[in-house]
C-alpha cells in the first residue's frame, strides 16, 4: 500500500469515527431534550435539564462542524500527482511556474500571443492553467454552500442576460370543428447577471518560491479557494448587487399570500423573533408547502447552524423529531425529509429576520462565472513578500422568484 492510499484510508477512518461520535451525541441530545419536554408538560422548569440540552446541542454543533471539515478535506482534489498531460498544457504549466517563482513572464507572453487569448490582463496579469482553475472551482462547489445547490453557468462575457416568461401563453380546449380564438401571448422579460470581480491576495516570501520542492499549484489553490468561498458565499445570501452578486435576501419580500413576480414570498413564524410557543413546527411545515409542487420535489432548507440547533428540538404531532441526522458522513441532515444546507451567512433568529429559506435553489438562484482566473505578481508593494493579486469574475442573483420562499420571524 503506497503512502497516498494509506493517507486516504486514514482519512476515511477518521471521518467514520467522527460520524459515529456525531450519531451518539444526537442520541444523547434526544434523551436530554425528552427530559426537558417532560418537565415542561408538568408545568415545571428544570434549569439543570435546560442547561444539559444546550450543552449537548452545542457539542453536537461542534462535532458536525468538525465532521464537515474532515469530509471537505477528504474530497479536495490532489494536485501534483503523476498524470498524462498534453504538451501545450505542460508548456503552460511550466511557464506559469516560472512566472510565479521568478517573475519570468516571457513564456506566458508567448503562449498568450500564440493562443490569441482574451484572458491576458493588460496590466500584467495572466490566466492560471486550467488545472488550477478547475481545482479551485471544485473546492468552491464544496465550501461555498449556495454555489453547491444553485445553478452555475460559465460565461465568456461580462454580463449574462437570461430571458424569462413572467406570464405563460394562454391555452384551452377546442373541438374538432370549433372556431379557435386567439390566446394571450406570453409576457417576456430579461434578467441581467453581471460578473463582478472577486479577489484574493496571498503572499509568499521569495525563499519559499525559490524552493523547488514547493508545489506552486497546490499552494496557490489552497491560498485563494477558501477566501473566494467565504466572500462569494456571503454575497450570494446578503450581497446588495453593488460590485458584488445580489443575494437572495436582498430582494423585496412580501407575505406569500400576496406574492408577485420580482419579490420573494415569506411565511411568518408566529411570534416576533421566535417560533410560536405552541406547535412551533407548524410554521416550518407551512413553509415546506409554500412553493408549488414542482419546486418541492428538489426543495431544501437553508439556515445557519445556530438556527438549526433550535429546530433540532422540535417534534411532530406523533412525537418524532422532525430533524434527522444524515445516513452517512457525506450526506446532509434532513428536516421533514428535505435536506438541510448549513449557510453561516444566514441571519440568526431575531425580530423580523429571514433566518430560514426553503425551495429549489437550482431553479431559483443562478451563479455566473466568467471563464478565467487571473494572477498578477507584485514583488514591490510588501517587500520582502511577493503578493499575488488573484481575481475571479463572479455574479449571481435570483432567476426564478417562485422557487424560493422565506420564513420571517414575526407574528404575521
Amino acid at each position: 500500500m503506497d503512502m497516498e492510499t494509506k493517507a486516504d484510508a486514514g482519512a476515511s477512518r477518521e471521518i467514520r469515527e467522527a460520524f459515529d461520535d456525531f450519531l451518539r451525541a444526537f442520541d444523547s441530545f434526544k434523551d436530554a431534550n425528552d427530559e426537558r419536554l417532560a418537565a415542561l408538560e408538568k408545568r415545571s422548569t428544570d434549569v439543570v435539564a435546560d442547561e444539559k440540552v444546550e450543552r449537548i446541542n452545542r457539542a453536537l454543533d461542534e462535532q458536525k462542524r468538525v465532521l464537515d471539515e474532515l469530509t471537505l478535506a477528504a474530497q479536495r482534489p490532489a494536485l501534483g500527482t503523476e498524470r498524462t498531460v498534453q504538451p501545450q498544457t505542460r508548456e503552460r504549466k511550466q511557464a506559469f511556474d516560472r512566472y510565479v517563482r521568478r517573475g519570468d513572464a516571457g513564456g506566458l507572453d508567448a503562449l498568450e500571443v500564440k493562443a490569441l487569448s482574451a484572458g491576458s490582463n493588460p496590466d500584467g496579469g495572466y490566466t492560471v492553467p486550467l488545472e488550477i482553475e478547475t481545482t479551485i472551482d471544485r473546492v468552491l462547489a464544496k465550501a461555498s454552500p449556495i454555489r453547491a445547490i444553485a445553478t452555475v453557468r460559465q460565461i465568456g462575457a461580462n454580463v449574462y442576460r437570461k430571458p424569462i416568461t413572467t406570464a405563460g401563453a394562454a391555452t384551452g380546449w377546442v373541438g374538432e370543428t370549433d372556431a379557435i380564438s386567439q390566446t394571450n401571448t406570453p409576457t417576456l422579460a430579461a434578467i441581467d447577471f453581471p460578473a463582478m470581480e472577486l479577489y484574493a491576495m496571498p503572499a509568499a516570501t521569495q525563499t519559499l518560491l525559490d524552493d523547488s520542492q514547493v508545489d506552486i499549484e497546490q499552494w496557490l489553490a489552497s491560498e485563494v479557494q477558501i477566501v473566494f468561498a467565504e466572500q462569494e458565499g456571503a454575497a450570494f445570501v446578503n450581497g446588495d448587487g453593488t460590485n458584488k452578486p445580489t443575494g437572495f435576501l436582498h430582494y423585496t419580500t412580501v407575505a406569500d399570500a400576496s406574492w408577485a413576480w420580482g419579490s420573494l414570498g415569506y411565511i411568518a413564524s408566529g411570534a416576533a423573533g421566535a417560533f410560536a410557543s405552541s406547535n412551533p413546527s407548524d410554521a416550518l411545515l407551512d413553509l415546506a408547502y409554500a412553493p408549488k409542487q414542482g419546486y418541492r420535489a428538489n426543495g431544501r432548507w437553508v439556515m445557519n447552524r445556530k438556527t438549526e440547533s433550535t429546530v433540532r428540538k422540535f417534534k411532530d404531532s406523533t412525537g418524532n423529531y422532525i430533524w434527522q441526522p444524515a445516513m452517512s458522513a457525506d450526506q446532509p441532515a434532513t428536516l421533514f425529509g428535505y435536506p438541510v444546507t448549513e449557510v453561516e451567512d444566514m441571519p440568526d433568529i431575531a425580530a423580523n429576520a429571514y433566518s430560514i429559506a426553503f425551495g429549489d435553489f437550482a431553479r431559483g438562484y443562478l451563479v455566473v462565472d466568467r471563464i478565467g482566473i487571473r494572477v498578477l505578481r507584485d514583488p514591490y508593494s510588501a517587500k520582502p513578500y511577493v503578493l499575488f493579486y488573484t481575481t475571479k469574475r463572479v455574479g449571481g442573483g435570483v432567476q426564478n422568484f417562485e422557487a424560493i420562499k422565506l420564513m420571517k420571524f414575526a407574528a404575521s
